[in-house]
């Protein structure tokens, strides 16, 4: 079942609008693909499953918030605008084949963001509107802040209700935007899946964290960020809509005779699964640590900074493809594979009722 939503396509509002509004959207080059999770497995290595990351190279297996200082501590960064340094990851697409062996999924870059090696794009937008003229102010993320968006552990469709629009696109060409769907796509998708991840908006105004790393961020007490809702009184600070892409090049796994038999016992008619073992689509989850310079984020967020913006400094495709982090679990996440890294066929998250 599609989900619609308001947005529908941002790519399509950004190439139609009128450049008034705050809205960045830049491409980010991988930084590693590894089984680390500062955030929820902090110092753990390895971490329960597979994540890629982009951004700042000070990323590790342990960033305390008060002690890791992510722009003083960076050297460098795989995204365009080289005053960001924050942390954005990702869990990570597998083919599972008939046989029951797992192969890594490429990524690809988005449109716009050829040469770029693997990685994302980002979205941070200050107003919903899209109108004529800058009709409200966020407030940037402060240092030290992270938040986590999804449930790796989720199954089914009623409980990804909880989060809005974490979202598949099953792009029939790479410039496809629509429909959404909550779960993973169920027939062959010609041009790859975008995986599309969109943070809440609302902040308690007080704590940078919280233990489950969602409980001081919030949505709109009604509605989404696209229909304009208001804060909610427990959150009352609007923050951008800090918003992932990522774009797997499903296409050379699309052959029939490699998909689900039709009459599968257990029900999956798909063949991708994510790096913790989810089948449905309905785990997918992604996470953030706020590390931009000073106050580079809240410039551009102020001024009406429309895609590129010259309030902040740029770099080259070559320059991000440059920077990246060693592999510190040093495992075979290339190869076909009997197991998923670091997830057994025991601990496979399967469709529920």
């Amino acid at each position: 079942m599609h989900l619609k939503t308001l947005s529908g396509s941002v790519a399509a509002i950004v190439a139609l609008a009128t450049p008034a509004q705050a809205l960045l959207r830049f491409g980010c080059a991988q930084l590693v693909v590894n089984r680390l999770d500062p955030l929820v497995n902090p110092g753990q290595i390895p971490s329960a499953h597979l994540h890629q990351i982009i951004g700042g190279n000070s990323f590790n297996a342990s960033m305390p918030p008060v002690e890791h200082d992510l722009p003083s501590l960076s050297t460098c960064t795989t995204c365009q605008f080289s005053e960001d340094f924050s942390n954005y990851w990702t869990a990570v697409l597998f083919f599972r084949a008939r046989n029951g062996t797992y192969k890594r999924v490429p990524q690809v870059p988005n449109l716009g963001f050829e040469g770029t090696r693997g990685g994302m794009t980002v979205y941070y937008m200050q107003d919903a509107l899209f109108d004529y003229g800058q009709t409200s102010k966020v407030t940037a993320f402060k240092p030290g802040f992270r938040m986590l968006v999804g449930d790796a552990s989720f199954s089914t469709r009623k409980q990804t209700s909880k989060f809005r629009q974490l979202t598949y696109t099953c792009l029939q060409e790479r410039s496809t935007r629509s429909p959404e769907t909550l779960g993973f796509p169920d027939k062959p998708c010609p041009a790859g899946i975008m995986a599309n991840i969109r943070f809440p908006t609302c902040w308690d105004g007080v704590n940078l964290d919280s233990p489950t790393h969602q409980d001081h961020v919030s949505y709109p007490a009604e509605g989404t960020f696209e229909s304009g809702g208001e804060c909610p009184d427990t959150h009352p600070v609007r923050i951008p809509q800090l918003m992932y892409e990522t774009v797997w090049d499903t296409s050379g796994f699309n052959d029939p005779e490699l998909w689900p038999l039709p009459n599968n016992t257990d029900g999956i008619q798909q063949p991708f699964v994510w790096s913790m073992g989810d089948r449905t689509g309905y785990a997918t989850h992604g996470d953030y640590m706020f590390g931009w310079k000073d106050d580079a984020l809240q410039r551009a967020m102020d001024s009406p900074c429309y895609v590129n913006c010259p309030t902040l400094k740029t770099q080259t495709i070559a320059e991000q493809n440059k920077c990246s982090v060693p592999d510190v679990v040093k495992e075979d996440i290339d190869s076909w594979l009997t197991e998923l890294p670091g997830i057994s066929s025991s601990k496979m998250t399967m469709p529920m009722n």
